[in-house]
Parts: C-alpha cells; sequence; structure tokens
C-alpha cells in the first residue's frame, strides 16, 4: 500500500505523484494528517453552506479555513505537531458549526458527506482515517482532476486571502464561495462539464481575491515605485525575511528599528523594497540572494536570522549549520524551527526573541553585489502607458511576453533563463512571482528608457499583470485580451501559480503556455479541455516556442 499520495506540485515525482515522500521533503505523515486536514474543512463547509443561506457567517471559521488551506500548500508546514493540533481543533469548529445551525433552526437533512461526521481523537486513528481520505479514494480520473484542479486553485486562493485579512481586508462573498466549492468537490452527481464550470468560477474568484489583496497592499503601504535594489550588505548583523507577509515585514521593521539590526528580504519579499510605506527605514538594507530554492546555499552565507512568513521552506541539508537560526510564523512550519505566535487581540506579533537572537550573529557574508530594478506594478505601468503605446505604435515595441510565475529546482527551468536571453532587443517582459530570478538580472537593456524586464512583485502581485493588460486593451481600443501584442510563457510549481492560471482563463485569456511540465493533476480528458478550449500548450524547446508566440 502507498505510504502516501500528493501531486499538487510540479516537482512531483516522475510528475506522477510522491507515494514515499515528497520530494519537497514532506514526510508521509504530514502528508496524510494535511489530507485528513482537508477532509475535515470539507465537512465543517457542508455546515457553514447551510447557515451561510440562514444569513449567518462565522468568522472564526471563515479564518479557520482559509488558514487551513494555506497550510497545506506546498512547502508551507512540514510540522506534524501543528497539523494534529489543527485536525482536533477542527473537530470544535464542526460541532460548533453545527450547534450554530440547529439552533438557528436549521436541520442537517441532506448532509451525508463523511468528513462531516468523523472524529478521532488518537493520532493512530488520525493517520488510520487520513489512509482513507486522500484523492484516490475518487475513482474516476477526470472527476478526481477537475476536483483537484478546484482544490488546489482554492489553496492559492486561501494564501491571497490571508494576507488580505491580516492587513485588515476580507469579504465574505470569497468565504462563501471558498465553502460551497469544498462542497461541490465532494458531490458525487456533478459531471465533468459542471465540475469544469466550477473550476473556472475558481477562476473568477482569483481574480476578485487578488484584486482584494492588491487593494490590502496599496492601501496600507502605498503604491509600489520604480526602485533599485542593493543586493550587496552592510557590516551590521542582519535578519533576512522571506515569504510573502507584508505585515509580518512592516512589524518586524518597526520593532528592529534602531537595535542596530539590519533586514534584508529573500526570494518572495524582494518586492517589499517597492512599497513607499517601507523605504522610510534606513536599516532596510536591501535583497539578499535568488529565489527560493537556493536557500539552503543562501541562508548558510547569511549568517544572521531567517524569518519565514510564509512559504516556500526547504528542509535542511543535514550539514546545515543554519537550522538554529530560521524561525517562522503564520502558516509556516517546520519541526525544529522556533515558531513566533499570531496575532492576539489586534497586538502586533513579537519578534523580540529573533531581535536578540539576530544581535549576537556576525554580519552577512557578501555574495554578489549591485542593483536590480522593480516596481512595476500597475499604477506605475499605466503611468507610463502614453510612452509604452507609443513605443508600440512606432515599433520600438514589438510584443510583451508575461513570463511570471515560480521558479524552481529542475534542471529544464535553465530553459527561462535561455528564453529571455534569446528574446529580440524589440520585445519587454512582464513578470510576477519569483520565476524572475531566471532573468532578472541579466543585462537585458532597455527600450526608449523602459526597461526590458518589468517586475510587477510577488506571485500575490499577478493581479497587476491583469490591470496592465486591460489598461493597454483600452488604451488601443481592442474589444479583446487576446488582440493585444502579449504572449504567456508561464512557470509554475505550486498552487498560487495555479489560481494564476485559473484567474487568467477565467478572464478569456488564450494560447497559454505553461512549464517546465504541465501538472500531473490533469487528466488527459481535462488536458483535451484545455488545449480545445483555452489554446493551453506546454513548452518545447527555446527557438520553436519563441518562433510560435513571436508569430502569434
Amino acid at each position: 500500500m502507498e505510504k502516501m499520495f500528493c501531486y499538487q506540485c510540479q516537482e512531483t515525482s516522475k510528475n506522477q505523484g510522491c507515494t514515499v515522500k515528497g520530494l519537497c521533503g514532506k514526510t508521509p505523515d504530514v502528508a496524510n494528517l494535511q489530507d485528513l486536514l482537508m477532509f475535515l474543512c470539507k465537512g465543517i463547509s457542508h455546515y457553514t453552506v447551510r447557515l451561510r443561506e440562514l444569513g449567518i457567517e462565522i468568522p472564526q471559521i471563515n479564518k479557520f479555513i482559509t488558514d487551513s488551506l494555506f497550510m497545506t500548500i506546498t512547502n508551507a508546514n512540514f510540522d506534524k505537531s501543528r497539523f494534529i493540533t489543527r485536525i482536533l481543533l477542527a473537530y470544535e469548529m464542526r460541532n460548533a458549526a453545527e450547534e450554530r445551525l440547529l439552533s438557528a433552526g436549521g436541520n442537517k437533512e441532506g448532509i451525508t458527506f463523511e468528513g462531516a461526521f468523523w472524529r478521532g481523537d488518537t493520532e493512530e486513528e488520525m493517520a488510520e482515517k487520513a489512509l482513507e481520505t486522500n484523492i484516490l479514494t475518487t475513482e474516476n480520473e477526470d472527476i478526481r482532476s477537475l476536483r483537484e484542479l478546484t482544490v488546489y486553485g482554492l489553496k492559492g486562493m486561501a494564501a491571497y486571502a490571508e494576507h488580505a485579512f491580516n492587513l485588515g481586508y476580507e469579504e465574505n462573498e470569497i468565504y462563501g464561495f471558498m465553502q460551497r466549492a469544498l462542497v461541490d468537490v465532494t458531490n458525487d452527481s456533478l459531471n465533468v462539464e459542471e465540475l469544469t464550470g466550477l473550476v473556472l468560477e475558481t477562476g473568477k474568484y482569483g481574480v476578485q481575491v487578488m484584486a482584494l489583496l492588491d487593494k490590502a497592499n496599496t492601501s496600507s503601504y502605498g503604491n509600489p515605485e520604480i526602485t533599485k535594489v542593493s543586493l550587496g550588505v552592510r557590516n551590521n548583523p542582519g535578519i533576512l525575511i522571506s515569504g510573502h507577509d507584508m505585515k509580518d515585514m512592516e512589524e518586524l521593521l518597526k520593532q528592529t528599528e534602531g537595535t542596530g539590526v539590519d533586514v534584508y528580504t529573500h526570494s518572495e519579499m524582494l518586492p517589499a523594497n517597492y512599497y513607499p510605506a517601507f523605504k522610510k527605514y534606513n536599516h532596510f538594507a536591501g535583497n539578499y540572494g535568488s529565489s527560493w530554492w537556493h536557500q539552503t546555499e543562501d541562508f548558510e552565507h547569511f549568517n544572521g536570522v531567517i524569518l519565514f512568513t510564509t512559504n516556500c521552506i526547504v528542509p535542511p541539508r543535514k550539514t546545515s549549520t543554519y537550522g538554529d537560526r530560521v524561525y517562522t510564523t503564520g502558516a509556516s512550519g517546520f519541526e525544529g524551527f522556533k515558531h513566533i505566535e499570531d496575532r492576539k487581540d489586534g497586538q502586533p506579533k513579537d519578534f523580540s526573541a529573533l531581535i536578540e537572537h539576530a544581535k549576537k550573529c556576525a554580519s552577512p557574508t557578501e555574495i554578489e553585489s549591485g542593483e536590480i530594478i522593480g516596481g512595476f506594478a500597475h499604477n506605475q505601468v499605466i503611468a507610463l502607458a502614453d510612452r509604452v503605446v507609443d513605443a508600440v505604435k512606432t515599433g520600438a515595441i514589438r510584443k510583451f511576453f508575461v513570463m511570471g510565475g515560480c521558479d524552481g529546482r529542475m534542471k529544464g527551468r535553465n530553459y527561462y533563463t535561455e528564453f529571455a536571453e534569446k528574446l529580440p532587443k524589440d520585445t519587454v517582459i512582464l513578470t510576477a512571482g519569483c520565476a524572475k530570478y531566471r532573468y532578472n538580472k541579466l543585462p537585458l537593456g532597455e527600450i526608449n528608457g523602459i526597461p526590458r524586464v518589468l517586475d510587477a512583485g510577488q506571485c500575490n502581485d499577478s493581479y497587476s499583470l491583469v490591470k496592465i493588460a486591460l489598461a493597454l486593451k483600452e488604451a488601443f481600443g481592442l474589444d479583446d485580451l487576446n488582440d493585444l501584442p502579449i504572449a504567456y510563457n508561464i512557470a509554475w510549481y505550486e498552487q498560487k501559480a495555479v489560481i494564476v492560471l485559473l484567474a487568467l482563463l477565467s478572464l478569456g485569456v488564450k494560447n497559454i503556455h505553461l512549464g517546465p511540465t504541465l501538472p500531473a493533476f490533469l487528466s488527459p480528458n481535462v488536458v483535451n479541455v484545455l488545449v480545445n478550449n483555452f489554446g493551453i500548450a506546454g513548452i518545447t524547446n527555446v527557438d520553436e516556442d519563441m518562433k510560435t508566440l513571436l508569430s502569434a
């Protein structure tokens, strides 16, 4: 019998599924507990959907389900004890929802999904049940494929919703859809066509949650500005902040001010450097290192304390020396790493322990120097719209290439570096996400003062690319996004990239090239649906793909 089954990320074993241990580092017991937590969230949602029909929201459950989805995203949390605690809490949430439903005059009639009723108190019972609740229990591969495509989109959506919540922004409509979708993926009466509709509806709400997060970030910290970010180091001890959460960034900068400790960003926290609100901190030193999977080298050289605010964690090697310098917070976790607890009663997180730890560390070892430029979110690019439109009309810019998404360890991802290097000099790259680390330090030059790599920010900021495309559509007087001189060559790794893809499909964007491999969770028939309706394609080689995309 397989110890586990997981195929939610791009590096899944043989592009089929991890069955012994996750290539991400996830152990079978953690993988199975994550499956069980998802199973219970679906069960709780059966009650909350009924409650919502009565006009009743339970904020604690909305938050619980959102955070639980986020915790199960690839590379976010490897801590078995955290999942056991959360599963026990799931029972309490389910019981609270049931009691509220009955007290409001509702009933449980028709709720037959086992996740709504099962309870086990011991770890052994959890382990036994977990093996019975993984995705292979759905035997029809097309139904399973569409269900999982929806669930992975929901996990990505939950990440964005959680970041917005931390800044005080939320929409019950988004929570309502997430929970209804969790119920729908347990409904055996839904056919392929109906589940395909659910997938596209997930994309529609993906656009909505990305817009919410964009509003939360820009309202809190201002619109990103074109910024040159230092890649070098200073002589002070430092804290390296990784992940995606801007609220954690704000609180860390406030608490480290005047302490003699500098703060550096790593991987997807790089775009924090673009926000006006953070530039006032003199100890905000710049960016250190590269994308998430380089952390095993970057962290060794950094010498100071590392804080994970979200994914993406890579388990340290046995020979690593930095494990005792790593802290986690929020949805992230790893057994052996110290964890900073969540905010309570509206108070900020307490980062004092890691700040005191950092003071005792050596300053970072310099691994590179110079600067990179970013900050080309929608507000900034739209401000340049006249110059951009003029460059297109005069032929100075022939085409834009959206090359957002994720980076990863697969050697084949060198494709994206080569693609960027070989792009004609009259083309511009639009990017968001850590995929940019494949080419954002290349000397690709400018066109009429416009950099040929326009970095809109994190994967969380992919909404900026949508806003830019919509603004260009209006500027050129076009009726269809697909008539713009924009080609899409997107890299994916995990579930936040899935919701971005579904969001683009919901907007009608066609002919997206997706790599380095197509998702293992897409059955052949589902792939055919995406190909026939949206022109989705995989990648082949740089020269052939470039020829195809330039001529499209």
